[in-house]
């Protein structure tokens, strides 16, 4: 690995300690040193808007837990409809004060060796590239383990406290330290970092964990950085809901907090009305740039693992799936977690004790979502048509319009039978189920216990 590591990681750190008197322009000036290209950048990263991504945790992907169970598996994340590929932190984890989590990086130029090695990394995203799937990493930038290689070369890179102690960003987190963004050398080093995976791997993006710690300069800085590589699209995902991440940061997606809760906490477990969805969009998409999205899901590795399964959260399978239809169509870029698929009844964990999923195929479950997949992927519409809310209390309506293309969905969110009046301005004339073309009768609508329907005009 050292050998090939053709550059030097600490160059525009080096130059500032070296002479003082350079500023923050010269670092920011100072040439990057990168790795030859492994393999050929991948021309089909989608747009955000365009975008599918898929949730990969190794560590209960497989009984193994490696990059070759999830290359074996490339075909069945493909046949979903799948266009990107999120990696959960691949970097060695922290033995000093560890608590086994992935978001605790030692080494952040290095392979994990319990998922393999770079060469098993590079066959997974050239498996993935040949599929037409781009690969995202999850960069952990905001904090490194105890026993980072920085905190005895570089202590000042650090935040401390008022005894001189490095800083715990939050107190539970007792594994990580936190690094100090004002420093132009942090930033410059992050920055060669995160420049080394596209060169060494071959990525096409990055999902950055926790991105309300660095500041706001670092990202402006570095994704302006990443984006001006030649040759490499590269698709930029902010675990953060705030609208400065694409208004000002240059992200093309944000996740959407706001809008599980909102589904999870108060329309489901409160029955509280649907429309304060309507909300959540407004809130999100006001003066943003047409390309913005939120990224949209009902499971992630957080949510899975500290509140419940889709189907827990969601009153069972049919509630699942009424709310991912609202999260895949409403207007958002959808992100489906490892295992949602088949309806894996366990929650799969992301550190301590391994409990792989468990693949027996659920066929109509799988198919069902491959059919809502297919459908998003082909039709504009619903990526990036016109939203219209039609929502009641009970029920998620709205048409997605690109030109003559016009699509309505109706989603009862609740384990009843309800009653829907389809408003004039949608009228009840003209539609047609999405999946088999059947005319819809929508006078006198009764929309069954989380039942959905899918219409085009």
């Amino acid at each position: 690995m050292k050998k090939a590591f053709r550059y030097s990681l600490l160059l525009p750190a080096w130059l500032a300690w070296a002479n003082p008197c350079l500023g923050q322009t010269a670092i920011k000036k100072a040439a990057y040193r990168d790795p030859a290209q492994y393999g050929e950048p991948f021309a089909g990263v989608p747009d955000g808007p365009n975008a599918t991504i898929y949730q990969v945790n190794m560590r209960g992907f497989s009984k193994e837990g490696t990059f070759k169970a999830v290359t074996a598996r490339l075909d069945s994340i493909k046949a979903l409809g799948v266009n990107v590929v999120y990696l959960m932190p691949v970097f060695p984890i922290g033995k000093l004060r560890a608590v086994d989590s992935p978001f605790a990086v030692q080494n952040y130029t290095a392979v994990n060796p319990e998922f393999g090695t770079l060469a098993d990394l590079r066959t997974l995203v050239d498996g993935a590239h040949a599929r037409s799937m781009a690969v995202m990493l999850d960069w952990v930038g905001n904090h490194t383990s105890f026993d980072h290689a920085w905190v005895t070369q570089h202590p000042d890179w650090y935040v401390h406290d008022a005894a001189g102690a490095i800083v715990n960003p939050i107190p539970e987190w007792k594994d990580i330290a936190q690094l100090n963004f004002a420093k132009p050398a942090v930033r410059a080093a992050m920055i060669q970092a995160l420049r080394y995976w596209v060169f060494a791997a071959n990525i096409d993006g990055y999902r950055f964990d926790y991105a309300d710690g660095p500041t706001q300069e670092f990202f402006t800085e570095a994704l302006a950085n990443l984006h001006a590589i030649p040759r490499h699209k590269l698709l930029m995902l902010a675990e953060g809901d705030k609208k400065k991440y694409y208004l000002r940061g240059g992200f093309d997606l944000c996740y959407d907090f706001g809008f599980l809760n909102i589904l999870n906490h108060e329309v489901f477990a409160r029955n509280k009305s649907v429309r304060l969805i309507d909300s959540v969009n407004a809130a999100n998409y006001r003066n943003a740039p047409p390309n913005a999205r939120m990224l949209r899901y009902t499971s992630n590795h957080d949510i899975n693992a500290w509140e419940g399964t889709p189907q827990q959260l969601f009153g069972g399978e049919r509630g699942a799936m009424a709310a991912f239809v609202v999260a895949a169509y409403m207007r958002a870029t959808p992100m489906i977690y490892n295992g949602q698929e088949v309806g894996h009844a366990e929650r799969v964990p992301f550190m301590g004790p391994r409990k792989p999923i468990d693949w027996t195929p659920n066929p109509a479950l799988t198919q069902e979502y491959k059919r809502l997949l297919r459908l998003r992927n082909g039709s504009n519409a619903i990526r990036n048509g016109a939203l219209a809310s039609y929502s009641s209390n009970d029920v998620c309506a709205f048409t997605k319009i690109d030109g003559q293309e016009q699509v309505l969905v109706l989603a009862n969110l609740r384990n009843a039978a309800v009653n829907y009046q389809v408003p004039d301005a949608v009228g009840s004339a003209g539609w047609r189920n999405a999946f088999d073309g059947q005319p819809a009768a929508l006078n006198n609508l009764t929309l069954q216990p989380y039942q959905y329907l899918i219409l085009k005009k």
